[in-house]
């Protein structure tokens, strides 16, 4: 089967969230099996001169967007097996940063119209399969089934679209579906984009997919209820049975704390020492206390509410009345870095508040903590919790999903369990867990080696997802 993965963002080439990590590792994943998965995404400006210096361009052609008829070219790199298309056009592309422009709506209706545009255009191999990801590529099977209806070699692909992240739809006004999209009134009056008096690019994406999936079983559940939904459970729960959860898994090449050249010393499941050492260089580096008795809770990650952070924010005192250090890292909202930026003036050697955007750091955290905090208001997957296990660091977190998927709760009767979880949003909740696992370091050694060894031998990698992904496929195509 052929698989043409169209994504705004793929790493290493672009990348702004967890899309760019999925849109990296699956394909790469899936290479050298029976199934040919092609990844087409924008030239963004910002990709990496080392990246550009290995493409080849293919051809240009013409892409009429309403009453626009814009330049497209493309070009092709490979890399590990995985043919990589890019679409050019440096009016929407050649920016420093790939999302946050005024004209975003536009920017990924041009890039969804190349795709569709050039299904037919890749040198006779036409996929079988198009999977999109996100309101930035949710008008591709649109403008399939909208624009090219008729067209033999088009109407025989099938299409899946992928939620990673529901709080992001895709919302614009109504005055910008012909003009801005180039799509018929027909698509608002008739409902397949109206959603509150606007268009839902998400929404339309949803009901147009030949299949629809998210990224982990728990979050698609969860998705079919208001609190997660953010308005589309009635638009999911019409669709259930196009709907599944597949959970998203990491590089484990990638994150490996046995060959990890950015750590103070290398470690392993089997020959954890190493471990200790990255605690007390973080330490160090962070200005905390040099203490290898104390344990030390981490958190990476954008310094927003439904990561959370208001949860640690209330709890905070009392977490820190506990023996603990604590550091955090990450930028988002300012009454959230500006809380926590005073805080660690309250607690000299104790708390440490990095508040940018550091891989370096953050991957110094990963490996030198003791516990990983991540008690989200929701997580539709989380790659965190499961480097942060990687890494033999603990996870502490909300039981949503995936969260709840990975972080098998510990079961103090039997020994068995990957991490400490809570299920009430509420900061007593997330105290006592914290408190349980701070007890476990203190009162039993033994056990909490035991858990930082399941964790580091867990198998987080893309293996079992890869395989769900190919019966997804071959299920949407029968």
């Amino acid at each position: 089967m052929k698989i043409l993965f169209a994504t705004s963002e793929a790493a290493p080439f672009a990348k702004a969230g967890g899309l760019g990590d999925v849109a990296g590792a699956l394909p790469a994943a899936m290479a050298g099996s029976s199934y040919g998965v092609r990844v087409i995404l924008p030239l963004y400006g910002s990709i990496p001169d080392q990246w550009r210096a290995q493409m080849k361009f293919i051809k240009y052609i013409y892409v009429p967007l309403a009453w626009r008829n814009l330049y497209c070219g493309l070009f092709e790199l490979k890399k590990d097996g995985v043919t990589y298309y890019f679409v050019d056009n440096e009016f929407y592309f050649k920016r420093a940063d790939i999302y946050g422009h005024y004209d975003d709506g536009e920017r990924y209706a041009f890039f969804s119209r190349a795709v569709a545009a050039l299904l037919t255009e890749f040198d006779g191999w036409v996929p079988d399969v198009v999977h999109c990801n996100d309101w930035q590529t949710a008008l591709v099977p649109i403008y399939m089934r909208r624009l090219y209806d008729g067209v033999p070699a088009i109407d025989a692909i099938r299409t899946v679209f992928t939620i990673h992240n529901i709080e992001y739809q895709g919302r614009f006004g109504r005055e910008t579906l012909e003009n801005i999209f180039g799509l018929p009134h027909t698509l608002f009056d008739g409902g397949t984009l109206e959603f509150m008096g606007g268009l839902n690019l998400m929404k339309g994406a949803i009901e147009q997919s030949d299949r629809v999936t998210t990224v982990s079983p728990a979050y698609a559940e969860e998705l079919q209820y208001a609190y997660y939904a953010h308005g589309l459970e009635g638009v999911l729960a019409a669709n259930h049975d196009k709907l599944s959860g597949i959970l998203n898994g990491i590089d484990t090449v990638l994150f490996d704390p046995a060959t990890d050249e950015n750590l103070a010393k290398a470690f392993s499941a089997e020959k954890p020492a190493g471990k200790a050492v990255c605690k007390a260089e973080v330490q160090k580096l962070l200005g905390l206390a040099q203490r290898d008795d104390v344990p030390l809770i981490v958190s990476v990650g954008r310094l927003v509410s439904h990561k959370g952070l208001d949860l640690v924010t209330a709890a905070l005192e009392e977490l820190m009345d506990m023996d603990v250090q604590f550091a955090i890292l990450g930028r988002g909202d300012w009454h959230f870095e500006q809380f926590f930026s005073a805080a660690r003036h309250n607690y000299e050697g104790r708390l440490s508040a990095s508040i940018l955007f550091n891989p370096s750091l953050s991957g110094a955290l990963y490996a030198g903590g003791d516990m990983f905090l991540m008690p989200s208001q929701s997580e539709p997957c989380g790659l965190s919790q499961m480097i942060a296990m990687r890494y033999g660091t603990v996870p502490v977190v909300r039981e949503t999903g995936g969260l709840k998927d990975t972080v098998e709760p510990y079961n103090p009767e039997t020994g068995e369990g990957l991490g400490f979880t809570f299920a009430n949003y509420d900061k007593y909740d997330l105290l006592h867990a914290v408190q349980r696992a701070v007890e476990l370091y203190y009162n039993d050694k033994k056990r909490w080696k035991e858990l930082m060894k399941r964790g580091m031998t867990r198998d987080f990698s893309w293996t079992d997802s890869a395989k769900a992904y190919k019966k997804l496929y071959r299920d949407t195509c029968k």
